[in-house]
């Protein structure tokens, strides 16, 4: 389905460029609104209800200083549309979905542009259900955007409201997502909330379950957001973790739906091993309800481990929505990447940081375990990852197709003999390129996917 706007996140770019601009999100808001309220006419006729049908959405954000610009014109958009607004604030992405469900709304929307840098930002829709927003839905507001925009009159306008104890509600839902009874105590964490919409919320919750919480990366200025912090930065939060000999660090993005750990040995915990951790557990007290879903990305290590666990794994491709797509349709609960989006859907409905961690938590004490302990059984084959930057509205396609390219893949491959693997595949958020190869350690896979990369380099000068 080709689509001018959204990707397979929301739509993302640079702010000041179309169409990340305010009359942009003017006009999204009033076609959100619209379809929106057609859908509810349509429900409503159904049940014979002779009432006007006004939307009801809530709107979250990211620290970034573009997001009060966007909040205000997706605010004016829908109430000139009829829908009502609820304002959340800063709030993480999962939050923002957990929202959505409670504040029975029909729809959220994200403004955030997750692990990008401030001069970023984007817009991201959940449905009634706290899911990604349907396809069909998405092209439903594309259409709406090339009509005209129609206010609706003073007396059907909506109503904007502010919602002053969001942070409150989401942080004990986080709580809640464990027993009850599981209580951090002795337990000294370092968080980096990577200035971001956790920055208000992380700390909270870490130090309510009784933890000994030292905070990194939690004072936004509205132009520091995953500045040298969080997820995609976690050298800081290694550092940390090591000068005050921490059990463990946790590193958020910038909106909160991922999480990369450090163990007490500075040793980098990723998506695939948090993966693991939650999926071993609860395989073990029957509670995974069939099997897992990772990426193309997923280190082929995870799916020999869970082989030898026996547990079911099947790959989706890139991106949390198609990992939620394939656990909605095989009624699994479990699925992530190993940027560190890890869905849990026997607690969350989305890629929660927050809630990601406090399963693996909750594993640590109740095996009694440190981190590192945790992995024993899980052999991770080394892989290198290298991203290569597109000039703006370059061919990607035409690219990949390349006999050049095509060449140069097949010899890596070829060297590789079926104990490796070698992945390309265009980023769905930035102009980029992500060159992939994994092998047996004695590769050197790090080599392998700079030779890859300086091909598709070659091809683009």
């Amino acid at each position: 389905m080709n689509r001018r706007y959204f990707g397979t996140d929301g739509i993302r770019g640079a702010v000041g460029e179309p169409p990340i601009t305010a009359d942009f999100m003017l006009k999204l808001g009033w076609a959100m609104g619209r379809v929106l309220a057609r859908k509810l006419t349509g429900q409503q006729s159904r049940q014979k209800s002779t009432q006007s049908p006004r939307p009801k959405v809530v709107i979250g954000k990211d620290t970034r200083i573009s997001g009060y610009m966007f909040e205000s014109a997706l605010e004016a958009g829908l109430s000139a549309a009829g829908a009502d607004v609820s304002l959340l604030g800063p709030m993480p992405t999962p939050g923002i979905a957990y929202l959505t469900r409670t504040f029975r709304a029909d729809a959220g929307v994200v403004i955030s542009a997750s692990h990008n840098p401030y001069q970023d930002n984007g817009i991201k829709f959940f449905s009634a259900e706290g899911l990604k927003l349907a396809d069909e839905v998405e092209s439903e507001i594309e259409a709406e955007l090339d009509k005209p925009l129609e206010t609706m009159t003073p007396n059907q306008l909506g109503r904007a409201v502010r919602i002053n104890d969001a942070a409150g509600r989401y942080i004990e839902f986080c709580k809640s997502t464990v027993h009850n009874r599981l209580g951090l105590h002795g337990l000294r964490i370092v968080l980096d909330c990577a200035h971001g919409a956790t920055y208000h919320i992380a700390p909270n919750v870490f130090r309510e379950l009784g933890a000994d919480v030292s905070v990194i990366g939690a004072e936004p200025d509205g132009l520091n957001i995953n500045s040298g912090v969080g997820s995609t930065h976690p050298e800081r939060l290694r550092e940390a973790v090591l000068a005050g000999r921490a059990d463990l660090g946790i590193a958020f993005d910038g909106d909160g739906d991922r999480v990369l750990l450090i163990d007490r040995r500075g040793e980098l915990v990723d998506g695939d091993e948090i993966l693991y951790i939650i999926a071993r557990d609860l395989h073990g007290r029957g509670k995974l309800n069939g099997g897992v879903v990772g990426t193309l990305m997923s280190n082929f290590g995870l799916a020999a481990a869970f082989e030898k666990q026996g547990i079911p794994f099947e790959r989706a491709k890139v991106g949390d929505r198609y990992v939620t797509e394939r656990l909605l349709a095989n009624d699994w609960l479990l699925g992530g990447e190993s940027s560190g989006h890890v869905v849990c859907r026997h607690v969350q409905t989305t890629g929660d940081g927050i809630v990601s961690a406090l399963q693996v938590l909750a594993v640590m004490v109740h095996e009694g375990a440190p981190l590192e302990q945790l992995l024993e059984d899980f052999e991770k084959a080394p892989q290198a990852l290298i991203n290569v930057r597109l000039p703006s509205g370059f061919d990607t396609q035409t690219l990949l197709e390349s006999d050049a390219l095509r060449h140069t893949v097949a010899a890596v491959e070829n060297e590789l003999g079926g104990s490796g693997r070698v992945l390309l595949r265009p980023s769905g958020t930035e102009p980029l390129i992500r060159v992939m190869v994994e092998g047996r350690p004695h590769f050197d896979v790090q080599a392998m996917a700079q030779r890859i990369a300086d091909s598709v380099e070659n091809l683009i000068i």
